[in-house]
Parts: structure tokens; sequence; C-alpha cells
């Protein structure tokens, strides 16, 4: 009864807060209603038994994706000063979603041994092994070359981008290590504390 208790109020909340995202004049509350969706998609996933996949929302997609999407949101043009005067007036919602969050882990956490029943998997008790280690043997027998395909892809978009933000321009002064180090101490900057009424030596 709790698991399926759990289970409607956590896709109402992701379906109402997917309609959020959607719907939010502000670009940065639609990213937090994001977060609160997939806060909830991670619900789900804990009742079925996919705790690796839940952990997977929390970590990679509120701890990297929606943060690296309120990041990019920041860097627009918005007026800050109009998010910062209605703080005070948006605080007793933003009370009542920290404690519609608390209840739903405490929910989720609760529900757990029942999740699996909802998906007709094997019990908790009776199962061999857990579904993280079935997931790792899968991955790294059957699925190894796509996944190490994955895997090069990441790294030469990472190179790529790396490529990007380092190519010389010539509107830019670069860095000169050379120079730096051939600096002798005469030609350096020195910082002086003169008393009242002496003045600098030029």
């Amino acid at each position: 009864m709790i698991a399926l208790l759990a289970f409607y109020l956590f896709a109402t909340v992701m379906i109402a807060s997917a309609v959020c995202v959607i719907f939010a004049r502000n670009p940065v509350h639609s990213v937090l209603w994001l977060i609160l969706a997939f806060f909830n998609a991670a619900g789900l996933m804990l009742l079925v038994g996919a705790e690796f996949i839940a952990m997977l929302l929390v970590i990679v997609y509120v701890g990297a994706v929606a943060v690296l999407f309120l990041f990019v949101v920041m860097m627009l043009d918005i007026d800050f000063a109009e998010l910062r005067s209605g703080f005070t007036r948006n605080l007793p919602f933003g009370i009542i979603l920290a404690i519609v969050l608390l209840a739903e882990m405490v929910l989720a956490i609760s529900a757990w041994k029942a999740g699996p029943v909802l998906s007709g998997a094997v019990p908790r008790d009776t199962a061999v092994e857990p579904n993280i280690v079935a997931l790792g043997q899968v991955l790294y027998s059957r699925f190894l070359y796509p996944f190490e395909i994955a895997g090069l892809i990441l790294l030469v978009a990472m190179i790529g981008a790396i490529v990007l933000t380092h190519r010389s321009r010539g509107d830019v002064r670069g860095q000169k290590v050379s120079k730096q180090v051939d600096r002798r101490p005469d030609e350096a900057i020195k910082l002086e504390n003169p008393t009242v009424g002496e003045g600098m030596k030029l």
C-alpha cells in the first residue's frame, strides 16, 4: 500500500514539475522545476528496484547536468534585482517545497523494500545478486564495445572543447611564460608603503 501511494505521489509531482518546466516564464525557475522532476524520477526508479539508475539521476543529472543548465541560464540577460526582490514573497512556497521533498525521501526509503513488487521483479530476499552487480556484468561483457565507443566519443568531445577554448586569437593578449621567467628584479614592480608626507621616490 505504501509503495502504491509513493508511486502516485512521485508520478504526480514529476508530471506537475515537468509541466512547470515548460510553462515557467523565468528560465531559472524552469531549471529548478527540472531538478524537482529529476528527484521524483529518481524516486520512481527507487520504487521499481533500480537503485543504480536512481543514484545516477541524483548524482549525474541533478549534480552536474542541471547545475550546468543553471550556469548557462545565469549567463543570460536576466534582471537579478527583480529575482532578489521576490525572495521573501516566495519563501513560504520554497519551505513548502522543501517539506514535500523531505516527505518524499522518507516515503521512498520506507517503500524501498516493497518497490520491486510494482515491476514484477524478483523480491529482494530471493534475489541472487543485486541489480548493480548484474548491470555491471552485462555492461562490461555483452555491451563492452558500445561502452568503450561511448567513452571514446566523450574523450573526442572533451579534446575538441579544449582545442576550441585554447585556440590562438589575434585580439587577445596571451600569457608569455618565457618572458616572465627571464624578467630581471629591477624590472619588477615594487610595493612601497611611504609615510605620510614622504611621497613616492621614482
